[in-house]
């Protein structure tokens, strides 16, 4: 049984002092530091009799007793890096479980696949992630499961109606937001999306809240304390840190993880020991990063909100006390992260001439790393849109999103700065 230690006499440790060693001890592997890379693909049982029971269990043939932990068999199945990172993958949303993907989209496919059946409705936010928008615009209908999109500061009401409308009589199963939204940085509200789902619960396959929390997670957003049932993570990104890596992960309560966990098993659609000693290296300074990255993107965003050049700026830091997003915001988030999302004024050619301008940030997508990488939505990360849907969400071809690393601050605005001349 691994030892999850969380606490010294009486004194609670907080998560970032955790991540040092929670759920792994030295004396396991020959003094080490750090858990070791287990790269290995299968495991020696201690008996036959062992075997079958790991078996069993993963079959879900036989129930785990009371403090067992499933024994090792097969990585695709089970592996310490995995475990030991997924144990502490829980600690920041003080989740009950956590699972590790081998990519954020393989994260976000399982949880529909796994809790989500044909005739039955997905309600989810826009704008979403381009990936996300062609599974739920594109992939899951053709499996004939039903989705319904409500945008950035519609009432329940409203949506109630749409869903009425749109998916008469069908089952609300899963309520799927983006918070902030990608690119824009609108907000939803959670505890709204909560309400949603269990005005439709029949105590019978009851509808969850499922959270992609990529942007500021899992340090300036904690979904489940709102109610949510499951977060969803791009590990690639901010925990991972380092533009090294692809991975995401899902957590929230065992009821929820476990069909999840049985999905990833026959899908084979797990994180590799490498990738999740990577993890574990980058959960070690995550707190330190993101804080860096956020002050610096509160001077940028101030910056930027002053450039003649520069029609508007989404940035959380920046929502006035009369924004109707400002309420949600101030209940519902820690801090504003580190995200940028702001319209060059002109449209395509302008902020073109502004990306092949930069020299510093980096023109590329992706987000969350320790250098600031800049792309343009529209004809990247959100090409696959539709370019009428792409307005409705306030895609424009001005628009640029900036992802702040840890770079000096002044270095960065002077990047910027002989950037706009070149508008």
């Amino acid at each position: 049984m691994r030892d999850k230690w969380d606490s010294i006499d009486e004194h609670r440790l907080r998560p970032e002092s955790l991540m040092m060693g929670y759920a792994y001890k030295p004396e396991w592997s020959e003094g080490s530091m750090k858990s070791p890379v287990f790269q290995t693909s299968t495991f020696a049982f201690p008996s036959a009799e062992a075997g079958k029971h790991f078996f069993a269990l993963a079959y879900g043939l036989e129930e785990l007793e009371e403090g067992e932990e499933p024994g090792l068999v097969y990585s695709r199945m089970n592996n310490p890096d995995l475990e030991i990172l997924e144990d502490r993958l829980t600690l920041w949303d003080r989740a009950e479980a956590a699972l590790v993907f081998n990519s954020g989209m393989a994260a976000i496919t399982n949880a529909f696949l796994s809790h989500v059946r044909p005739g039955e409705v997905i309600l989810h936010s826009g704008p979403l992630y381009g990936g996300t928008d062609h599974l739920v615009q594109h992939t899951l209908p053709e499996l004939g499961i039903l989705t319904v999109e409500f945008g950035p500061g519609e009432q329940r009401a409203d949506i109630a109606e749409r869903l009425a409308a749109q998916a008469p009589g069908a089952p609300l199963r899963m309520v799927y937001l983006e918070t902030p939204a990608n690119p824009t940085n609108d907000l939803i509200d959670i505890e709204m999306c909560v309400e949603i789902a269990r005005a439709h619960a029949t105590g019978e396959r009851d509808p969850i809240v499922a959270v992609d929390n990529t942007f500021l997670g899992p340090i300036w957003q904690s979904p489940l304390d709102h109610g949510a049932d499951l977060v969803i993570y791009s590990l690639t990104k901010f925990v991972g840190g380092h533009s090294d890596l692809i991975a995401g992960a899902a957590v929230g309560s065992k009821d929820v993880i476990d069909p999840m966990l049985a999905t990833r098993t026959f899908t084979g659609s797990q994180a590799s020991p490498w990738t999740g000693w990577l993890l574990m290296r980058s959960l070690e300074t995550l707190k330190l990063r993101m804080q860096r990255q956020r002050e610096t993107a509160e001077k940028i965003a101030n910056y930027l909100a002053q450039h003649p050049r520069v029609r508007s700026v989404r940035y959380l830091g920046l929502l006035s006390a009369d924004d109707p997003q400002h309420e949600v915001y101030r209940r519902q988030c820690l801090g504003p992260g580190s995200m940028i999302s702001f319209e060059i004024d002109g449209g395509e050619a302008e902020a073109f001439r502004f990306l092949n301008a930069l020299r510093l940030v980096h023109l590329a997508v992706s987000l969350g790393g320790t250098e600031s990488l800049a792309e343009h939505p529209a004809t990247t990360t959100h090409a696959g849109v539709g370019e009428e849907h792409r307005q409705q969400l306030g895609i424009t071809q001005g628009l640029v999103r900036m992802s702040v690393g840890v770079e000096h601050p002044d270095d960065l605005l002077y990047d910027l700065e002989q950037a706009l001349k070149a508008v």
